[in-house]
């Protein structure tokens, strides 16, 4: 169930005074003030509403709205956007600079989920409810500030750290901090949120960040700062009692909307077509709460707009390993279509040919996951261009593969066999040969997390934090790869915009 995404997402950004003298304070009772509002359980489930909801934003730049796939996405070696959107066109192929709207955007619903997250954490401790209460919503609004701060580390590096509300003109010009304490306070939040938040929830709050999350999300920041043996110890959490965590037994059925919140999930986006008639308002009650990914990166042959397609060398690295029966990956089919293949792949209810769907760039395939591609098209009826499949944030694959990454590079390579084998058997892959070194083991694990996570928003991080970002851009077919240059582009500069607007704020280099 999703029923907690039709919370109200109300929030008073401005403390309003009313008064005529010293002596009189007037309050006006059917106006919401910072005052006011913070008061009961209610007023903090509506505020956290509303912090879960900057993460996809649909149009101005959530992180797992239309704008934040396309960036975290679309610098990868294995995905290609079109050049109807400049800026977009631009970040893929390694020629954008300050300038870009929609990294602008993205940097902006960042601050804002940071911004949203400190005022619970702020108010909490003073309001009337109880102990239990204030536990919970100060260890969900820790969670929510690491991710969104999690975003920052990884897209632009250096940047503010913002850990309070603004109280003053002052507070809102900060200097940049360093890389390094953006991931310390990364790793704080977790810690916090992960001792304090319930393993589950009654099914009305399915979405809400758990115990499992926070331990995960965790697990994967040690990891992203190299600190092996800190994420051995968390990920192993996740392995064992009291958490259940599994993976599906078809992977196809992690991106359908009636498998969303299943074994394999620690933290999802949630989408429902509740709310207003489309998805394209910002933050207003004719918003509706689904998702357009959909319509942005289906075939124009299914009304969509084809913003992202799959390069030859994701196809190539799918086609690489057949399963034991002789057939495709698994992973293929609920990942891409492509020519030439079999007869039963099917994108919206027509066979996958040059005739039905002619191929403008000259790629070998394009997108399944995430799209109702089994429909006739991608606006059913009723949906109003409106999807209701969940955007994965964690998942136990995840879980699994950085296990084994960890495990592997502290050398213990022997204890990596187990995880990366629980993935080729979900993918109906032979076990792994025995002796590996622990070079083909990271080769495995690499290879493994490109076919497992495509369109995931993972690849280009992946190839940065193990220092490949050169050489795989080498060696790919993206248009724009010739561009890459390293370390300018292992970044987003920080927004022109910004810049601006914050005296304090210095680029960062080499930009």
């Amino acid at each position: 169930m999703k029923t907690y995404r039709k919370i109200i997402c109300i929030l008073s950004l401005l403390i309003l005074f009313f008064g005529c003298e010293k002596k009189l304070e007037l309050k006006n009772p059917n106006t919401f003030t910072t005052d006011l509002f913070w008061q009961t359980d209610n007023d903090f489930l509506q505020g956290l509403g509303a912090t879960y909801k900057v993460f996809d934003t649909p149009w101005h730049g959530g992180y797992w709205g239309i704008k934040g796939i396309e960036i975290a996405n679309g610098r990868g070696d294995d995905m290609f956007i079109r050049n109807d959107v400049p800026c977009l066109y631009a970040l893929q192929s390694f020629t954008n600079d300050p300038n870009c709207t929609e990294v602008l955007w993205v940097f902006t619903e960042l601050y804002d989920g940071i911004f949203r997250s400190n005022q619970i954490i702020e108010r909490a401790p003073g309001a009337p409810i109880s102990d239990a209460s204030k536990k919970q919503f100060i260890a969900e609004g820790k969670f929510l500030r690491a991710l969104n701060n999690f975003g920052l580390a990884i897209n632009f590096g250096s940047v503010p750290l913002r850990l309070k509300v603004p109280g003053s003109k002052d507070d809102y010009f900060l200097k940049k901090s360093p890389e390094a304490d953006i991931w310390n306070q990364v790793i704080k939040d977790l810690q916090d949120a992960q001792a304090d938040l319930p393993l589950v929830y009654p099914s009305e709050w399915v979405g809400r960040a758990t115990k499992g999350a926070a331990t995960g999300f965790l697990g994967k920041a040690y990891l992203y700062t190299k600190q092996w043996a800190l994420a051995e110890t968390e990920l192993a959490k996740l392995l064992q009692a009291p958490y259940t965590y599994d993976l599906m037994q078809s992977f196809a059925d992690n991106f359908k909307p009636e498998t969303d919140n299943n074994i394999e999930s620690l933290f999802e986006i949630e989408f429902q077509h509740v709310g207003g008639t489309g998805p394209w308002q910002f933050n207003g009650t004719d918003q509706s709460l689904g998702t357009a990914a959909g319509k942005e990166f289906g075939p124009a042959e299914a009304g969509c707009w084809y913003e992202l397609y799959p390069t030859n060398k994701i196809y190539d690295e799918f086609m690489k390993e057949k399963t034991t029966t002789g057939d495709f990956d698994p992973r293929a089919y609920a990942s891409i279509v492509w020519d030439g293949g079999p007869d039963t792949l099917f994108y919206y209810q027509k066979p996958y040919n040059l005739k039905n769907y002619p191929n403008s760039y000259g790629f070998k395939c394009r997108i399944r996951k995430y799209l109702n591609w089994w429909t006739k098209n991608e606006q059913p009826v009723g949906l109003d261009q409106v999807s209701e499949i969940n955007e994965k944030c964690l998942r136990f694959a995840d879980i699994l593969l950085m296990y084994a990454e960890a495990l592997t590079m502290q050398g213990k390579v022997t204890d990596a066999y187990t995880p990366v084998n629980r993935i080729r058997a979900r993918a109906s892959l032979a076990p792994l040969a025995s002796g590996y070194t622990q070079d083909q083991m990271m080769a495995e694990i690499r290879h493994q997390r490109m076919i497992e996570f495509f369109r995931e928003g993972q690849r280009f991080y992946d190839l940065k934090r193990w220092g490949l970002l050169t050489q795989e851009m080498a060696n790919t077919d993206k248009p724009g790869h010739e561009n890459y240059q390293s370390p300018k582009y292992d970044y987003y500069p920080l927004p022109q915009a910004e810049l601006d607007a914050n005296p304090n704020l210095t680029q960062n280099p080499p930009w």
